[in-house]
């Protein structure tokens, strides 16, 4: 990562704390609006329809319509009045980042906006009141603002919005404004339909992949099949004269092939004769990196993430050690929707449409690519066929840039293939993970050492000093485990290798609740005692919201009853995200080892849930994702490459295999936490519980298909 990038990522982190006052810069375009501006986020037109902008991305998450009512409910609006619009990344520029954060990852839009936005909300509805009231000559403390008009109870008068805007426009901003309490909601809470649901049905949605401009090319192409490697030679002789090709660019670190359309360059560019510079790592392999990470285990020196009490001595005091290896895969992030990147340079202005969760940082990379000003550049908000985390890095922008940039006056569509993308991802970082359990005579667990070994992130990726020599993702949900255990050692060793990481749904989530909670597990069958009593007799009674939501999904799933024969349950917790999460998988598995999930009930607290409708199915869309990684996802290293290449040999989930899926949305309230990524941590650990449970013996490593394991038809 550039370290344009690195800045950038710390700028954005640090500004979250300032959002609200950069929520209400009025830009400069606002006086000549056709629509009164009253801040940044809202527009209202003489018809009473009320524009409200959305400054991040939508990849199926549906925080386009939730975000947007955070804005509506504080405003007193009229939602069938609301019309959302994307803001973009060039007048956030403009602006002075008069909208903040645009970046959609860690399942913060809600979490780190919400206060800024319904702010933005309530300082508008404050000035249309007192735009009323100035116009009536009462005080605005009489007035009242409701579904898009305010209204004066004593002399009967009311105006809507729409008259009122113009006026409110130009009132002074209140310094301080109230914001609702929670039980007077009227729109947030609701399951509203998402906003863009009627274009995706009717296919007026546009994704990046479907931008069309006038005499557009179309690019395909190949990097090093071994990370790092650079281009050596070329010969496109065999397809520069072939109808359509435009041109062969050789890029250094990739070659592309531009022709009229997409299929032609891709099927060119397979003919093209490249030969690699490989570098070093050209012999190295998954049982290679697997010895490294193994070495990682016993390692004397490692970094410290979390140190109670003396669990080392407590471990040779220990009555019974209990120790297992677990072990989780590099993962890549298979969007629907390949990484694609429309860039069209013109002179000195550059236009681009990605499928980015980050559309500042997309202007970014652009601009320092075509070495243009940032000023010249206009990102043009486009809907993802999916992000996972991957399209938060900006190494395909990079690259559509370049081939503009060589190809002036031109615009330029790059769209990688599958198997590019199979094979150029970035990667969940692999991890391999030793737990060590202390019990005394009676079975108690005394202590617990954690060591983890595992690329790291924030070293690798973002390029990030480490506190402490800890990459936080690589200790997520060890460093912060709620159990009652008083001593309880996590330690960490960095073993980098050349496989390029990033942000997977879930991230750290997504692999250390399933060593976790399985571990629990075997510590609670250790004990003799039921794996949900054994929970709760861990978790502290100030862990309230961990033993609220376990309890609340066991009582769901209507744990302890009765299974039928050849049925086994398995039940899981934890926090990520600022939310908690727990989940309940019954199976049963044939001689064959055809596992059926019966039933999967998954439960979360997300503090407020602005979108009900939104949340079940983020909830069940995770349970999708997860399954697919759980029992197929695996990427391994052959010759310095990745094996797998598409759906073939790294496989979806099916229609057919989806299980029943039950959904339990507890909200407590007072905080806010995120949805899209934390729901999926505790699906892996509760279905490796139910299997172990099942087959008598230990799931210590996904994915299940290396266990002899495969899923039957729901």
């Amino acid at each position: 990562m550039s370290q344009l990038d690195r800045r950038h990522f710390l700028k954005i982190t640090a500004s979250a704390a300032a959002s609200f006052s950069l929520g209400f810069y009025l830009p400069d375009t606002a006086l000549a609006a056709d629509a009164p501006q009253l801040n940044a986020w809202i527009d209202i037109q003489a018809d009473d329809t009320i524009v409200i902008r959305y400054a991040r991305a939508e990849m199926g998450q549906g925080s386009k319509t939730s975000a947007p009512m955070l804005v509506a409910e504080e405003l007193e609006a009229d939602w069938k009045k609301v019309r959302v619009e994307y803001a973009t990344a060039h007048d956030n520029l403009r602006t002075n980042r008069a909208y903040g954060d645009m970046a959609s990852v860690g399942s913060r839009t809600i979490r780190f906006s919400q206060e800024y936005l319904r702010k933005a909300g309530a300082t508008a509805r404050e000035m249309l009141i007192a735009a009323a009231a100035q116009q009536w000559g009462v005080p605005a403390s009489e007035c009242k603002a409701k579904l898009g008009v305010v209204s004066h109870s004593a002399s009967k008068k009311s105006l809507s919005y729409g008259k009122l805007a113009a006026a409110a426009a130009q009132m002074p901003q209140p310094k301080d404004v109230a914001l609702k309490d929670p039980k007077n909601w009227t729109i947030v809470g609701k399951p509203l339909p998402r906003v863009d649901i009627p274009d995706i049905v009717t296919g007026r949605i546009r994704y990046g992949i479907d931008t069309q401009l006038p005499g557009m090319l179309h690019a395909a192409v190949a990097a090093c099949p071994v990370f790092n490697g650079t281009v050596k030679s070329m010969d496109a002789s065999k397809v520069q004269n072939r109808r359509g090709i435009v041109q062969v660019l050789n890029l250094g670190e990739f070659v592309a092939v531009v022709a009229d359309n997409w299929w032609r360059a891709k099927e060119a560019l397979r003919e093209v004769a490249i030969e690699w510079d490989v570098g070093s790592n050209g012999s190295l392999n998954s049982t290679q990196l697997m010895a490294q990470f193994k070495a990682g285990l016993t390692q004397e020196n490692a970094s410290i993430a979390r140190n109670d009490g003396d669990t080392l001595n407590a471990l040779k005091q220990a009555t019974t050690v209990i120790e297992a290896d677990y072990f989780t895969p590099y993962l890549a992030h298979t969007t629907m929707e390949p990484m694609v990147c429309t860039a069209w340079l013109q002179g000195d202005a550059l236009q681009v449409w990605s499928s980015t969760q980050n559309a500042e940082a997309t202007l970014s990379v652009a601009a320092q690519t075509a070495g243009v000003a940032p000023a010249n550049v206009k990102v043009h908000p486009v809907q993802l066929g999916g992000g996972l985390g991957r399209k938060g890095s900006q190494d395909f922008t990079r690259q559509a840039v370049m081939i503009a940039k060589a190809l002036p006056g031109k615009p330029i569509k790059m769209l990688w293939s599958r198997e590019e993308d199979v094979q150029h991802d970035q990667y969940r970082p692999a991890s391999l993970v030793r737990m060590t359990a202390g019990l005394d005579a009676n079975k108690k667990v005394q202590a617990l050492h954690i060591r983890v070994a595992a690329p790291s992130l924030f070293a690798s990726l973002l390029n990030l000093p480490l506190q402490n020599g800890v990459d936080p993702q690589a200790v997520a949900c060890f460093k912060d485990h709620p159990y009652d255990i008083a001593n309880s050692l996590v330690d960490y060793v960095k073993q980098d290798t050349n496989v390029p990481v990033g942000f997977w749904r879930t991230v750290g989530h997504s692999q250390n609740p399933f060593v976790r909670e399985c571990f629990i597990d075997e510590l609670a069958l250790a004990a003799g005692k039921d794996p949900l009593d054994y929970r709760l007799s861990l978790l502290p009674e100030k862990a309230t919201r961990d033993r609220a939501i376990l309890q609340t999904v066991a009582k769901a799933a209507n744990w302890g009853a009765a299974l039928p024969s050849g049925v086994f349950r398995g039940i899981a917790e934890t926090e990520g995200y600022g939310s908690w999460t727990a989940c309940v998988c019954e199976v049963s598995i044939s001689s064959k080892g055809e596992v059926k999930i019966h039933r999967i009930v998954v439960g979360i607290d997300p503090g407020y849930a602005v979108n009900p409708n939104n949340i079940q199915a983020q909830m069940q869309g995770s349970m999708v994702h997860g399954l697919s990684a759980i029992f197929w996802g695996e990427n391994t290293l052959k010759d310095g490459r990745i094996e797998q290449s598409n759906f073939h040999d790294y496989r979806m989930m099916r229609l057919n295999e989806m299980p029943k899926v039950e959904t339990v949305i507890a909200p407590t309230g007072g905080f806010w936490g995120g949805v899209g990524e934390p729901t999926q941590a505790p699906l892996a650990p509760a279905l490796a519980n139910a299997i172990s449970a099942a087959l008598g013996k230990r799931i210590r490593s996904l994915p299940l298909k290396n266990h002899g394991l495969s899923l039957v038809k729901a």
